[in-house]
């Protein structure tokens, strides 16, 4: 394992965010003192709900109230704690404390890095067969926790099928199916997971065009949409391995921060320390081992 590969490209990483906060910082102070054009938090928020939705229901707020909004987010078919278990589910309360405070640990860690209330993860196994949807369904979990937020799962890894077993809604239509026919509205993919506040979105059954399909205009669009949806929403991408496909290199540019997971045993320093400088560091936020 070369140590010093993989410490160079985190410190790379931490560099480039040391100047992204230096940024921010700068643009703060020049917002401190509005002018009496510029609109207040709340009217901007009460712009960017006049198109919100649901999964079941098309009821406008006038005003945003996460209490309320998300209140809206259907789970007709809730899992009970037997069934996180036996799923391997993560939920408030279970037995292995060590598991639940490192979800949570992560959690906060993102919600520190991106610096806004919602945002953008993707999730890719660096295995070359291990997939990482069991990470980002847990992650996902982790954020819908919070009363005050929201999750938003979007499997983006047409290869696998695992999604089905880990949610209580029959699954059909998913982003690829979207992406391909212009008449599929955003509503006929999203479901409901079993967890609340958790909504997911299914890869789809468009395998062999996947690379096309997310270089579109059209996953753009999607992606925009869902983004804007809910001004608190984390959405975690799940993405196929990131050595062994060209997919998840093109998911990474819909979002703000990426994760890798990491199969115990499969994967050396030198393999992680390439991927990071494959990826680019600016985004790159962190390792999480799987066992």
């Amino acid at each position: 394992m070369d140590d010093n590969k993989l410490y160079n490209a985190l410190l790379k990483s931490q560099e480039e965010q040391k100047r992204k906060d230096g940024d921010l910082e700068r643009l703060t102070d020049q917002r401190r003192d509005p002018g009496p054009d510029q609109k207040s938090r709340s009217d901007r928020y009460r712009t960017s709900w006049r198109n919100f939705t649901t999964h079941d229901d098309d009821r406008i707020p006038t005003v945003y109230d996460a209490s309320v909004s998300l209140g809206l987010i259907a789970n007709p078919r809730p899992w009970s704690r037997e069934q996180l278990r036996k799923r391997k589910i993560i939920y408030p309360g279970m037995s292995d404390k060590a598991v639940m405070d490192a979800y949570r640990e992560i959690r906060i860690l993102l919600r520190n890095r991106a610096r806004t209330p919602g945002f953008t993860v993707m999730v890719s196994s660096l295995g070359l067969e291990r997939n990482s949807l069991p990470t980002s369904f847990n992650l996902a979990v982790a954020f819908a926790m919070d009363s005050h937020t929201s999750a938003l799962l979007v499997d983006c890894d047409p290869y696998n099928r695992e999604l089905q077993d880990l949610v209580s809604s029959d699954l059909e239509a998913g982003v690829t199916d979207f992406v391909a026919d212009p008449s599929l509205s955003v509503k006929k993919i999203l479901y409901p997971s079993g967890v609340d506040r958790l909504t997911v979105i299914p890869a789809g059954y468009q395998v062999s065009s996947a690379v096309e399909l997310f270089a579109s205009v059209r996953m753009r669009e999607l992606m925009t949409e869902l983004r804007e949806r809910y001004p608190d929403r984390c959405i975690v991408v799940n993405a196929p391995p990131f050595r062994a496909s060209t997919e998840a290199r093109i998911l990474e540019r819909f979002c703000d921060q990426v994760v890798f997971s990491v199969p115990f045993g499969e994967v050396s320093g030198d393999d992680v320390a390439e991927a990071v400088e494959a990826l680019g560091s600016d985004k790159f936020t962190g390792l999480v081992f799987q066992e």
